[in-house]
C-alpha cells in the first residue's frame, strides 16, 4: 500500500481484506454506499475516511467482508481530438483502439465545439472540424457497440469533460442507451493514450483509501504498522 500527500492511499486487492479486518478489530464501523461502491469508515460516529472498492470486489455485509468476481469491462477515455477505448477481461486488456480527429483550432488551442459557444461556424475550416468531430464520436460509440455485441460487459468506465457529453452521449448513441453500465472514472486524465488507459485499469483494480481531516486519525496508524509493506508511489 502507498500513501500520498493528498491523504489518499492505494490498497492492493490481496491486502484489502486485511485492512478491513484491522479496522473492525480496532473498534471501527463500516457503512457501504452501493452507488459510489465505497465503504465509509466510522469510529464513535466520527467519519475517519472511505474506501473506494476495486471494480472486481463485491461487499458482502452478511459476512462483514469482501468477495471477488471476475468481470469484463470497457474503458472509454475522451479528450477533444483524442480518445482511447479498450475491452478488458478480468482485468486483462484484450482489445483497444486509439482515435484521433482534427478538432482543435491551432491558433486558439481550443476545440471547435468549445469555439462554437461564442463564434459562428460558416468558415470552411470550421465545417471540416465539425465533420471530423461527428465522425470521431460515432467511431467511439461504434467501437463500444461492437464490444457490447461480442462480449458480456459488466460496466463501462468513462472519462470525458462535461463540454463533450452532449456529443458522446447524444440521444440514440450506444453509451446513452447503456447508461446503466456507466461508471465515471474517478481520475483526471490529461492524455487518453493506450499506456494511460492501462494505468487507469490497474488503479481501478485496487482500492483507494481517502482519509478525512480529523485528528487523531486512527486509520493513519495502519500505515505506521504496515510501513514495511509500502513499496509503490502511485498517484491518482
Amino acid at each position: 500500500m502507498s500513501q500520498n500527500t493528498n491523504r489518499q492511499a492505494l490498497i492492493k486487492a490481496d491486502e484489502l481484506e486485511h485492512f478491513l479486518d484491522w479496522t473492525s478489530k480496532n473498534g471501527m464501523q463500516h457503512e457501504y454506499d452501493t452507488i459510489k461502491h465505497k465503504i465509509f469508515i466510522y469510529h464513535q460516529a466520527c467519519r475517519l475516511g472511505d474506501v473506494r472498492l476495486p471494480m472486481t470486489a463485491v461487499y458482502a455485509p452478511e459476512k462483514a467482508g469482501i468477495k471477488w468476481e471476475e468481470k469484463n469491462h470497457i474503458l472509454c477515455m475522451v479528450k477533444a481530438g483524442m480518445a482511447a477505448v479498450g475491452y478488458f477481461e478480468n482485468g486483462i486488456n484484450i482489445s483497444h483502439k486509439v482515435f484521433r480527429a482534427y478538432m482543435v483550432r491551432k491558433k486558439q488551442g481550443k476545440s471547435q465545439i468549445k469555439y462554437l459557444k461564442t463564434k459562428g461556424k460558416s468558415r470552411a475550416g470550421s465545417r471540416v472540424r465539425l465533420g471530423e468531430s461527428e465522425i470521431f464520436f460515432n467511431q467511439i460509440n461504434e467501437r463500444i457497440s461492437n464490444y457490447l455485441d461480442t462480449y458480456p460487459i459488466d460496466y463501462i468506465g468513462y472519462s470525458c469533460s462535461k463540454t463533450l457529453w452532449p456529443f458522446l452521449f447524444k440521444p440514440g448513441s450506444t453509451l446513452q442507451n447503456n447508461k446503466h453500465l456507466l461508471y465515471k472514472i474517478p481520475v483526471h486524465i490529461q492524455q487518453p493514450t493506450y499506456d494511460r488507459m492501462l494505468e487507469i485499469n490497474g488503479l481501478l483494480l485496487k482500492a483507494t483509501l481517502r482519509l478525512e481531516d480529523v485528528a487523531p486519525n486512527l486509520l493513519a496508524e495502519y500505515f505506521e504498522q504496515n510501513r514495511e509493506s509500502s513499496h509503490e508511489d502511485e498517484q491518482w
